[in-house]
């Protein structure tokens, strides 16, 4: 097990996490610590707690934005596009008059 030591708020941690997953661990770091920059330039300085809590429910939020978006997504494509059933019934009727065009071309 690797330990990579990262940087958030001006403390260190030193965190363990699986071998070649040190990278990961550091952008993950760098990223509560752009959360954090965030709160501290809207002028939120009250605690070292309060400051993470708040980067926490920020992360939090937008993990549940894209959860949504998720299924958002995962509904629509399970459902048939309108589009493609229009198209479906336009290619049917080409296809009928296709047929018709045919029967006359072999009667004449």
């Amino acid at each position: 097990m690797a330990q990579v030591t990262v940087k958030i708020n001006g403390y260190s941690y030193t965190l363990g996490c699986e071998d070649g997953q040190e990278t990961h661990l550091t952008n993950m770091a760098t990223d509560v610590q752009s959360r954090v920059d965030s709160i501290k330039a809207l002028g939120g300085h009250s605690g070292e707690g309060r400051l993470l809590a708040l980067a926490a429910l920020l992360m939090a939020d937008e993990l549940h934005d894209l959860r949504l978006e998720a299924e958002n997504l995962r509904t629509q494509a399970s459902k048939p596009a309108k589009t493609d059933a229009a198209a479906a019934k336009r290619l049917a009727k080409l296809a009928a008059k296709a047929e018709d065009i045919a029967v006359q071309l072999e009667i004449g």
